[in-house]
């Protein structure tokens, strides 16, 4: 986090930054300057983000997607962004390795954090993404995918699963479950905290 009263970038912000990105530190300069333009107080909530989100689909619901989106972003959990998360974000999402992406994913799949993604939290992720496709659209898409239940159920056979998380060609074969939560199913993937920041 940058120095909000100075409107200065820490050093140890900025040094973590051009490490962990391919930013220069006169890019991560100019990135401050306008975020701190945008955010005077150095933080965007989940409100503000919901609504800059929100422009770039006009013409559709994204704000069931963009909460999801902010809360894989905001790796600290204090219902913001800092200047760092943001540029992390930008980060992935434009330029970061395919194993950061791939661990962002993860993150946003993830709804309830607790390291391993089920069913309904596949389904609750693509119904939000199908809110931003236009109806003319959806009735474009193919036959198997043209509903978010659709969707889910395919990219859920895709990792080879069963309804339980169960292998279908090994059925006895199951995870750990917790009476509690809904079984999870999909591998786990190793995040470090500071490679789980996401994308606006």
């Amino acid at each position: 986090m940058g120095n909000a009263k100075s409107g200065a970038l820490s050093k140890e912000v900025l040094e973590d930054l051009k490490t962990s990105t391919r930013y220069s530190e006169e890019e991560l300069c100019r990135w401050y300057e306008s975020f701190q333009r945008q955010c005077p107080d150095g933080r965007i909530s989940r409100a503000e983000f919901e609504k800059i989100y929100g422009t770039f689909f006009p013409n559709s619901d994204p704000q069931g997607y963009a909460r999801h989106v902010f809360r894989s972003f905001d790796t600290n959990d204090d219902g913001t962004l800092d200047f760092r998360e943001y540029i992390i974000a930008l980060h992935l999402t434009s330029s970061g390795k395919t194993h950061l992406k791939l661990e962002w994913a993860f993150s946003l799949f993830d709804v309830d954090r607790n390291g391993e993604v089920s069913k309904s939290e596949v389904l609750e992720i693509i119904t939000a993404i199908f809110k931003m496709i236009p109806a003319e659209e959806q009735k474009l898409l193919p036959e198997d995918e043209n509903n978010p239940q659709k969707r889910a159920d395919k990219l859920w056979a895709y990792f080879n699963k069963g309804e339980n998380g169960a292998h279908p060609k090994h059925p006895g074969i199951a995870p750990k479950t917790n009476p509690k939560k809904t079984p999870k199913n999909l591998p786990k993937l190793t995040q470090k905290t500071s490679q789980k920041i996401p994308n606006p």
